[in-house]
């Protein structure tokens, strides 16, 4: 078993680990605010709620708005929200979080990386070297390459070992071995595009705060939590089931 991978416990939620308490998080969500997301903030919170996490990352694609309403209304669910954006870097994806600023798209990895720096925040590269529809993922020369740089390599402390919505399953163990080899953080995440797929993959940390998840990512102490995978078949069926039943709502919010 990978040092950063454990079995779950039964049910999501925190739990207690001798004398530590161990939160949960999920830190690659996706809303309406994303071109290709299906749920309401609202949705998003209560379900986070309702499966007993502790925080969640709003990472919507190239767009900060959704993370920063959910922060004003997350108090009212009992979840915490770290601000957050997948970039759109000119090699690939790329999470930021901690930010509450958008970081212009299409820079390379380097510059994407700094400026999120400048920001304050850190970063996560989600689904490294993984395939698949609409993935558009890094690859490990690039990491490796970026991580030369001892600001970018103090600001790209995790990557993404568990993504449990990636159509490309063999990139998930491709990654795990990646991120052994560099003895970096490894955090695991559901990638939800609908709300149903929030917390199928999933970050354990000591503690129950964004700070406490932040402080775990930065020293190491973070954990992979794996859910039951879903098919692809039922990945495609439900985005596209749920994504047309969102039309309405993303036709409201063109209208504000």
């Amino acid at each position: 078993m990978d040092k950063q991978t454990r079995p779950k416990p039964c049910g999501l939620g925190s739990y207690l680990e001798g004398e530590i308490k161990m939160g949960l998080a999920d830190l690659h969500l996706h809303t309406i605010y994303s071109y290709d997301g299906t749920a309401s903030l609202a949705a998003v919170l209560g379900r986070a709620k309702q499966l007993g996490l502790d925080v969640i990352a709003i990472t919507d694609h190239d767009e900060i708005a959704g993370a920063l309403k959910a922060m004003e209304i997350a108090p009212n669910y009992g979840v915490e929200v770290i601000p957050g954006i997948e970039i759109t870097t000119a090699e690939g994806d790329l999470l930021a979080l901690f930010i509450t600023e958008k970081v212009e798209a299409g820079l390379s990895l380097i510059d994407t990386v700094l400026k999120v720096r400048e920001l304050g925040g850190v970063c996560v590269a989600p689904h490294p070297m993984a395939g698949g529809m609409g993935m558009k993922s890094l690859s490990a020369i690039s990491i490796l390459k970026a991580l030369r740089n001892h600001e970018v390599a103090e600001t790209l402390i995790g990557i993404e070992t568990y993504n449990g919505t990636a159509i490309d399953r063999a990139g998930n163990h491709y990654a795990r071995i990646f991120a052994n080899g560099l003895d970096i953080s490894q955090t695991g995440s559901s990638d939800a595009h609908v709300v149903e797929a929030i917390g199928i993959g999933a970050t354990e940390f000591p503690g129950k705060t964004a700070a406490d998840f932040r402080s775990a990512l930065r020293s190491g102490a973070t954990r992979v939590r794996k859910q039951k995978e879903w098919s692809t078949a039922r990945i495609l069926g439900s985005w596209v089931t749920n994504y047309v039943g969102s039309v309405f709502s993303r036709l409201a919010m063109g209208a504000r």
